[in-house]
């Protein structure tokens, strides 16, 4: 079928060909590796969600939290201290948002827009001050860490334990994160502050204060996806390289039903969408190339309508809520 003076594949030997490399390691490999950012952002905006302050602004602290970890990689050589660098960064914009959501009881949707367009000027304008405009400055970046014995297994050792160990942190978080929010007094906590504010302010539980952590915990987070962004995979701060992922971490969350395990599993399915990009173009399937970049950005929209009307947020969130006075 022609489209755009290209040919979708159509025999079953060309489908047959594209389905045995879809499933290859080295898809699957990419796949767990460009979940990761998403699954950074995606716990970090479940944690904020269930305290009740909805985050659009994940783009802006992702991109944020990359050129952060390319300033502080650049001027330390040392890519953990941009690390810390993005983490903190990542926080400063997560308190800000906070401050507007929680103090000032704004629009939290307005809030994140406004981020997410101050963070793309921000990190264009500062990139191009503190680096050469006509070249790519690249920083000390992480290597690859391979299990020892793990990494051995065939298929899953290569999937799963040749990375480099800002992957193995991300899926660390996601059992972490269920604990903290279904086995521990902190969660119950979390979860009350989303769901009855009310309630847990008259048992003694401050609302503002935990709202206030969990969103600036939030942005450190998403700060530290956004350095996987920079440091983990291009050694090097691109002008807007987020690229929509922040938004997509918004969709993981929503397909995951605010559950960090369904979450995560949304993320690797979005990864999935996301390296299959790749994967095609170097396959040089006969697929237009406009229609491969769109798969990613496809399947999310595909999600949210699969899930319309089917999934129930937290009941306060994004309600400002005051504090009764007892």
């Amino acid at each position: 079928m022609p489209f755009g003076g290209e040919r979708i594949p159509s025999t079953v030997s060309e489908l047959t060909s594209l389905l045995t490399n879809l499933l290859a390691v080295a898809f699957w490999s990419a796949a767990i590796r460009f979940a990761t950012p998403l699954v950074f952002a995606a716990i970090g905006e479940l944690l904020s969600e269930r305290s009740g302050i909805l985050n659009i602004g994940l783009e802006g602290m992702m991109l944020i939290g990359a050129f952060g970890g390319v300033l502080g990689a650049h001027l330390s050589g040392n890519p953990w201290f941009g690390l810390l660098t993005a983490m903190l960064a990542g926080a400063a914009v997560g308190l800000v948002h906070a401050f507007v959501c929680v103090t000032v009881r704004g629009d939290q949707v307005v809030s994140g827009t406004a981020i997410n367009l101050a963070a793309a000027g921000l990190t264009t304008f500062l990139s191009r001050s503190f680096f050469e405009v006509d070249q790519r400055t690249t920083v000390d970046s992480f290597e690859a860490w391979a299990i020892p014995y793990l990494s051995d297994i065939p298929f899953i050792g290569e999937v799963f334990f040749q990375h480099v160990p800002l992957v193995y942190a991300a899926y660390l978080l996601v059992p972490i994160t269920a604990f903290l929010l279904y086995r521990t007094s902190w969660g119950l906590r979390i979860r009350a502050a989303g769901e009855q504010p009310l309630a847990a302010d008259t048992v003694g539980v401050d609302v503002g204060v935990w709202r206030y952590g969990l969103t600036t915990l939030c942005g450190a987070i998403a700060g530290v996806g956004g350095a996987f962004l920079s440091l983990g995979q291009v050694s090097m701060f691109i002008e807007n390289m987020s690229a929509g992922r922040g938004f997509i971490a918004l969709a993981a969350v929503i397909f995951g039903r605010w559950d960090p395990w369904r979450v995560a599993a949304a993320c690797v399915f979005f990864g999935a969408a996301d390296a299959s990009t790749l994967r095609l173009q170097a396959l040089d399937v006969k697929m237009p190339y406009e229609l491969v970049l769109m798969i990613p950005y496809l399947a999310t929209f595909l999600a949210f309508v699969g899930l319309a009307g089917r999934t129930r947020p937290p009941a306060s969130l994004g309600l400002p809520y005051t504090r009764s006075k007892r």
